[in-house]
């Protein structure tokens, strides 16, 4: 029964539509796939939703704000050829920044002849505070991409509330499939 669900699913995902997507050039080697509806987000509004010395170079947002896209670049001493120990590190950092990570996938994949190191998760973060109103704890979906070119670490995060993983998890995808990096 549950190979005939399965077998159904897959059947009906390949006539869904594809999410339908905007390139964006965010750099001279560097353009990316926007789902439709997306803006960018100015510079105040990554400042207060992603707080950091190193601001991301770029984030998309819905419309109501709760999905996002976000491209950021950093340095690295790492070389794509380390991939294979890299996921290991890389996972362990997702674990350590979390209450819990559910992992629905971990690969090295290659997308438009580039490799990534590629995680799908759900993340959850729980009130640790000692005081008597604990809070809901916040569970995301979260797809991330990572890649690097030269001395420079490319990650290509996508976030969505947890409770939408169903609705948004083909737009991850496809967001993540369509990155186009030139050497």
């Amino acid at each position: 029964m549950k190979i005939l669900s399965f077998l159904l699913f897959l059947s009906l995902s390949a006539f869904a539509p594809k999410p339908k997507l905007t390139t964006v050039k965010l750099a001279s080697n560097l353009s990316v796939g926007v789902p439709a509806g997306f803006a960018p987000l100015p510079d105040d509004g990554i400042a207060v939703k992603y707080p950091s010395p190193r601001k991301p170079l770029a984030v998309f947002s819905n419309p109501s704000g709760r999905v996002d896209y976000s491209v950021a670049v950093r340095p690295t001493t790492f070389e794509s050829f380390d991939y294979g120990v890299l996921i290991k590190i890389y996972k362990a950092s997702i674990q350590r920044l979390y209450t819990k990570v559910d992992f629905l996938k971990e690969d090295i994949r290659t997308v438009n002849g580039r490799d990534f190191i590629y995680f799908e998760f759900v993340s959850t973060v729980t009130d640790a505070r000692r005081t008597g109103a604990q809070m809901a704890p916040i569970k995301r979906y979260q797809a991330v991409q990572y890649a690097i070119e030269g001395t420079q670490l490319y990650v290509f995060t996508f976030v969505a509330p947890a409770e939408e993983q169903a609705q948004w998890q083909p737009t991850a995808q496809a967001v993540l499939g369509a990155i186009a990096m030139k050497k």
